[in-house]
């Protein structure tokens, strides 16, 4: 069973209708006790990291994760949930989970064509291999709706890029963690391809 953490950051529901899409049994839960004894976890997110972080806290949900994380459950991180399992964000001046050391970072352009938030489709690039990432060939788009973007203090812990102007991580991880800054939900038969090798990933081998 995976479970999906439910902390008021919204794209909840994409994830269970890709999930039940799959046939991959899930359900949408608050409950701390419950995300301790899941066999997966999905930590997905849209919203203000501050507030999201503060949720979490009111429901236990951050030592809920960190247990998890320390366990070795495997644990899938979306947009929002992708920036708050590392160190700090730069949305709010905020204190996130610390799961992986590094920041997040607001997008700055000079480019009066590139609008802020990044939004729609665009090409990622497979930087290094990871099980979840196998399916993903040159010139895969995947759907994206951020203002900022993970920073990893570690370039071993990146997976996968994209190009909005700077080059960011687009797909981070470590041992039984792995973060996209897309929305697998959202990006068609590829995304779809992600969710499914999640629900085999046991969270140990990365390629």
């Amino acid at each position: 069973m995976i479970r999906i953490i439910d902390y008021e950051a919204g794209n909840l529901t994409s994830v269970r209708r890709a999930l039940d899409f799959l046939q991959i049994p899930s359900e949408i839960t608050s409950d701390p006790d419950r995300i301790a004894r899941a066999e997966r976890i999905i930590f997905p997110g849209v919203g203000h990291a501050g507030s999201a972080v503060r949720v979490l806290k009111e429901r236990n949900l951050d030592k809920a994760l960190r247990d998890a994380f320390s366990s070795g459950t495997p644990i899938l991180g979306i947009c929002l949930g992708t920036q708050i399992i590392l160190s700090h964000s730069e949305e709010g001046d905020t204190k996130c989970l610390d799961l992986m050391p590094g920041e997040v970072r607001l997008f700055k352009t000079t480019d009066p064509g590139l609008k802020i938030p990044h939004m729609g489709w665009n090409t990622v690039t497979v930087t290094q291999r990871h099980y979840l990432l196998k399916d993903v060939r040159p010139g895969d788009e995947f759907y994206f709706v951020h203002s900022y973007y993970p920073s990893p203090a570690a370039d071993d812990m990146v997976f996968a890029t994209c190009d909005y102007e700077i080059e960011f991580a687009a797909a981070i991880g470590t041992k039984n963690l792995f973060a996209t800054q897309f929305h697998p939900e959202k990006s068609g038969r590829i995304g779809l391809q992600i969710l499914k090798r999640f629900a085999s990933w046991d969270g140990g081998c990365h390629a």
